[in-house]
């Protein structure tokens, strides 16, 4: 339709205030399910050290009457050590930018400080799930859990563990081997495997498409259907599930945007015991307070050190070879 003659439209406005909002939508997440759930604890050194012993298996422990004791020599305990990570993240602000009027404060220096905090997070999160050996020195990693697993672990074909190292005292990234779908029979044996050995995993971490693969063990023949009973108001589709009672105990699945980040690190699927796993913190995230004005401009730095600590490696298990962001990728 035409407009009518000598209307003044918007179009030919220059004056017009704008209209942007003052909320500004955090659309990237956030969570640390491995991270939040592990717990912390403290180092003294950038190369923190622990032990691990075992039982003896058990055997059959029938003795002579009147027998003198025949004594055996101890096992030595098993040391392990993680060098820590340094991990920062900063910005900087020209006064200007700050004296300015910000729609949101989302471009103000104190806003990127809790944004980047959030951040900073992810990235230890991402430490976890990565195939990262350790090494030492002044750009030194901490050995990602995929590196410290050697017991219960599950590999696709020409896959290769990696593990720990007691004269170089870093782990080795492992080795990939062909992929393949995530399927109940992998989670079972892994299961199987952590039970024989003494560990206890009760907790799946795992990329957003292969949580989706885990919810599709409910049609297996082998797995017990449930149902809801219809209320009032909406019905509702179930099609997911939270946790596995297998055989050998429950398995509570949690997905991990993390995991999904590529597919470098969607391909690993973590069983754990958190309780035997935790981050060690030198340096606990926080702001350096110390930096020198340069110029006209406000700049920060927030700083963390530390290291994944595995108290024991069967606590780590590990489905791998999976394809994690599809079908076949």
């Amino acid at each position: 339709m035409a407009v009518s003659s000598n209307t003044f439209t918007t179009t030919l406005a220059v004056g017009n205030r704008e209209d942007l909002s003052d909320i500004v939508d955090l659309t990237q997440r956030s969570d640390t399910p491995i991270y939040s759930m592990i717990g912390n604890a403290s180092a003294s050194a950038v190369f923190t050290e622990w032990e691990t012993e075992e039982l003896d298996a058990p055997g059959n422990n029938i003795q002579s009457e009147g027998r003198d004791y025949a004594f055996t020599q101890a096992d030595p305990v098993n040391r392990f050590g993680n060098y820590t990570q340094i991990m920062e993240k900063e910005g900087k602000f020209s006064n200007s930018q700050e004296a300015i009027k910000n729609a949101g404060k989302a471009e103000k220096i104190l806003e990127q400080k809790v944004r980047k905090g959030m951040a900073l997070r992810t990235d230890v999160e991402y430490s976890l799930v990565a195939n990262n050996p350790s090494l030492g020195g002044t750009d030194r990693q901490s050995g990602s859990l995929s590196t410290w697993a050697e017991t219960n672990v599950d590999r696709g074909a020409t896959g290769a563990n990696g593990g720990y190292n007691s004269g170089t005292k870093v782990t080795a990234a492992p080795t990939n081997g062909t992929q393949r779908a995530f399927t109940k029979t992998l989670l079972d044996g892994l299961l199987q495997s952590a039970y024989s050995s003494g560990a206890k995993l009760s907790h799946m971490f795992l990329s957003p498409y292969n949580k989706g693969v885990f919810a599709t063990f409910m049609s297996d023949a082998n797995v017990a259907q449930f149902r809801y009973a219809a209320k009032g108001g909406r019905n509702t589709m179930v099609g997911d599930a939270e946790v596995y009672q297998g055989p050998l105990g429950l398995v509570y699945a949690h997905p991990n945007f993390v995991m999904g980040g590529n597919a470098t690190v969607a391909r690993n699927i973590f069983v754990l015991d958190t309780s035997k796993i935790k981050w060690a913190w030198l340096r606990k995230i926080a702001e350096d307070k110390d930096l020198a004005k340069t110029g006209d401009y406000k700049k920060f730095v927030l700083q963390g050190e530390g290291c994944v600590k595995p108290l024991n490696e069967k606590a780590v298990g590990v489905i791998a070879d999976v394809y994690g962001l599809s079908a076949s990728s």
